[in-house]
C-alpha cells in the first residue's frame, strides 16, 4: 500500500499546467513506463492518428524555454534540439494502448486516477468559489439592514434636546 500512494505521489508531481491543460511530458512518462523516450515518441509517431491535438501537442520553443527555467528537473532537455511532447490525460489513455505492457497498463492507471483527482479538486474549488459568491452577497444584503437598524437604534436611544410640553390639565 505504502508503494502505490509513493507512486501517486511521484505521479501527481509530474503533472504541469501548460496552455490550461494538465499534461505529462513525453520524458516524464518515458520514466514511468520505464522506456526511452525516444521509444516512447516512436510509437506516437507510428500511430499518430491516434493522438489529435486535444491528447498531445508538442512545445513551443518558449514552453520550453520557461520549463527549463523555472524547473531544474528539466535542465536536461535545456540543450536538446527536439521539442518535448505534452500528453493530456486522454492522451496517457491512448499511450496506454499502443504501449502494451503489463507496466504501461498499471502506470496508465495511477495517471488517469492522478487526472480525476486533479478535476475534483478544481470542481470543488469551483463550487466553493460559488458559495462564497452567494455567502458574501447575503452578508452584503444583511449589513445593509443591521445598519438601518443600528440607525433606528441610535435614534431611539437619543435624548431629545427640549422637553416636550405635556397637553391637558396638570395638577401642580
Amino acid at each position: 500500500m505504502a508503494k502505490k500512494a509513493h507512486l501517486s505521489q511521484i505521479v501527481d508531481s509530474k503533472i504541469l499546467n501548460i496552455r490550461n491543460k494538465k499534461v505529462i511530458l513525453d520524458r516524464d512518462l518515458a520514466e514511468l513506463y520505464g522506456v526511452e523516450t525516444k521509444y516512447l515518441n516512436r510509437q506516437v509517431r507510428r500511430n499518430i492518428k491516434r493522438f489529435p491535438e486535444t491528447f498531445m501537442f508538442r512545445l513551443s520553443r518558449a514552453e520550453k524555454a520557461e520549463l527549463v527555467t523555472n524547473w531544474h528537473r528539466f535542465e536536461t532537455i535545456k540543450h536538446s534540439s527536439s521539442l518535448p511532447y505534452a500528453f493530456t490525460e486522454h492522451g496517457v489513455a491512448m499511450l496506454a494502448s499502443i504501449l502494451n505492457s503489463e507496466t504501461a497498463i498499471q502506470i496508465s492507471i495511477y495517471i488517469i486516477n492522478a487526472f480525476v483527482r486533479l478535476r475534483e479538486l478544481a470542481s470543488n474549488y469551483t463550487e466553493l468559489s460559488q458559495k462564497l459568491a452567494q455567502l458574501e452577497g447575503k452578508i452584503g444584503k444583511h449589513d445593509e439592514e443591521i445598519s438601518g437598524l443600528i440607525e433606528a437604534m441610535h435614534e431611539l436611544m437619543s435624548v431629545p434636546e427640549k422637553p416636550k410640553r405635556r397637553i391637558g390639565f396638570h395638577a401642580t
